[in-house]
């Protein structure tokens, strides 16, 4: 079985949906650090957005109020989570 490009995005952008909300979760079930539980939160928000964003461009069928609202949201979400991981880093580690 080949996969196309297109099928491929869709079933990548699945699987790191599902890494990104394990992220999440991880974060509040085993992560007792505030700054460390931010940061996990930071990367699963980052990737499931990117996930979404991808979806919504590699679709077939027309853009929806919901698509159009991740189109404009997602890039400001991802943004604003790449910015707290920026400011959190620390380099004591």
């Amino acid at each position: 079985m080949i996969l196309s490009p297109v099928s491929l995005a869709f079933y990548l952008s699945w699987g790191v949906t599902v890494l990104g909300v394990a992220l999440w979760v991880w974060s509040w079930v085993r992560v007792r650090d505030p700054i460390d539980r931010l940061r996990f939160q930071d990367c699963g928000i980052v990737l499931v957005f990117a996930a979404i964003l991808t979806r919504v461009i590699i679709q077939d069928r027309e853009m929806t109020v919901f698509d159009w609202a991740m189109i404009l949201l997602g890039p400001l979400f991802i943004a604003a989570a790449l910015w707290r991981l920026s400011r959190t880093q620390s380099v004591k580690r």
